[in-house]
């Protein structure tokens, strides 16, 4: 099968564009880099046609108020590049909960997205990753200073950016779904005691103390950000650390 993966030079795009390829697939990376831009369309008629599968790995630049904005010009630009194209199957990775925390603008934004993939014209699928391992040394900085880490309780289920992508890539390699898949990491943690075990991983002397009003996190209200129900993936914690 012939894959088009926009977004396809980042940290997800590049492992499914090598996961797929290593099984015999053709997955080919479009980006930014390449000349594919999804706001202006430039590029995405040519980055799509022939494909049989499109995976767009696009992500907003900002989680702000404009984030919207993007997701709705860009799935627009290449739903209709798509469709042109005879494109079978999208596939677009989204987040765990997504629909249960509306204070935060992005993720509102990212429930845009699904809604515009679900309503147009292809057959499509959508995979929803709980937090990203990955992401712990960006969210640390968010709310610190020289002595302290200020973080909430928010029940955090990290998953690895390679398992994200190993599943991104068999959902892709599929039947459309035609609904959602969700994935996640096989250990939940209050955030908090995960910024705990990452500092001391580290040997950072900062002290993590426990704030819910501090961070993006705080606006997450309760266990909505987990799910034990989902495939869990096989990377733990402790292990992606070490």
């Amino acid at each position: 099968m012939k894959f088009a993966v926009i977004g396809g030079t980042g940290l997800i795009g590049s492992q499914v564009v090598r996961d797929l390829n290593a099984a015999g697939h053709e997955a080919v990376p479009h980006s930014l880099s390449t000349g594919v831009d999804v706001i202006s369309g430039r590029g995405l008629d040519e980055a799509v046609a022939g494909a049989d599968v499109v995976v767009n790995l696009t992500n907003s630049p900002t989680f702000d108020e404009a984030s919207p904005a993007f997701f709705r010009t860009s799935m627009d630009n290449l739903l209709a590049a798509a469709r042109k194209g005879g494109v079978r199957h999208v596939v677009i990775l989204s987040i765990v909960g997504a629909d249960r925390v509306p204070e935060l603008d992005y993720y509102r934004a990212k429930v845009l997205q699904e809604d515009i993939l679900a309503a147009g014209p292809i057959p499509y699928s959508i995979v929803r990753a709980t937090q990203f391992m990955e992401f712990m040394d960006a969210v640390l900085t968010w709310t610190a200073d020289d002595g302290t880490v200020r973080l909430p309780a928010t029940p955090i289920q990290p998953i690895a950016a390679k398992d994200v992508a190993a599943a991104v890539a068999e959902v892709a390699a599929g039947l459309p779904l035609n609904g959602i898949r969700n994935i996640g990491g096989p250990e939940v943690f209050p955030l908090d005691e995960l910024g705990r075990i990452t500092l001391a991983h580290k040997g950072d002397p900062r002290t993590v103390v426990t704030d819910p009003t501090a961070g993006m996190f705080a606006a997450v209200k309760g266990d909505v950000l987990t799910d034990q129900n989902a495939r869990l993936a096989p990377t733990r914690y402790a292990d992606w650390l070490s």
